[in-house]
């Protein structure tokens, strides 16, 4: 479980392919003070599992459904990716909840900057837009972000100096993919509400007839 609140942009160091998947090594520094063997760390949004260390670098396993389903196949060497370790219970939520379970890839489309700020369009599939309310969340490279306005096939968020200088959206162009993260509250209140519909009003619990 993570919040959203990237760490560090850590560097891609070696990409290892291996047919239906890829070894990953990324040096960082912050996220392995405390990193072990099995721990989970965030790459861009994505949850991995440190499974070597050596030294400032760590490397994970990156099978075919992470390939297939987010942006780190097109990863290499030299890139910037953005870091963050496990929330533990003593931490403060500072972002949302983030599970690292990345639901789709989305596009920038395009970018409006500001004299204090930066205003970012993203392109979605249209099937993640029932999920997106203005001023909800959204994980977007595995930041948490507050949506400014919710479209069908779009969304857009406003970047603050300190996410533009210490992620890697402030680097991100027009075409770059991305990946996303909906709220998993509200994939779990359709859910809810999709049964009930279903099945139709129940008793409440501890309710007499």
């Amino acid at each position: 479980m993570f919040t959203g609140i990237v760490e560090e942009l850590g560097t891609v160091a070696a990409v290892q392919d291996q047919g239906d998947a890829i070894r990953l090594t990324i040096r960082a520094t912050t996220v392995l003070e405390d990193a072990g063997l099995g721990d989970s760390i965030s790459v861009n949004g994505c949850c991995l599992t440190v499974a070597e260390r050596n030294g400032d670098t760590w490397t994970a396993d990156v099978m075919q459904e992470t390939l297939d389903k987010t942006s780190l196949r097109g990863v290499a060497a030299g890139d910037r990716v953005n870091l963050e370790r496990a929330v533990t219970a003593d931490k403060r939520l500072g972002g949302h909840i983030v599970q690292g379970h990345v639901d789709a890839v989305g596009t920038i489309a395009g970018r409006t900057p500001s004299e204090h700020w930066e205003v970012v369009e993203v392109a979605m599939p249209p099937e993640l837009g029932r999920y997106l309310v203005d001023k909800g969340s959204i994980t977007v490279d595995g930041v948490s972000l507050t949506v400014v306005s919710a479209g069908e096939s779009s969304f857009t968020v406003s970047l603050i100096p300190e996410t533009l200088a210490r992620t890697t959206l402030g680097t991100r162009a027009p075409g770059d993919r991305v990946n996303l993260e909906v709220d998993v509250l509200a994939k779990h209140v359709e859910k809810l509400l999709a049964h009930r519909l279903a099945t139709g009003p129940t008793a409440a619990v501890g309710e007499r007839a």
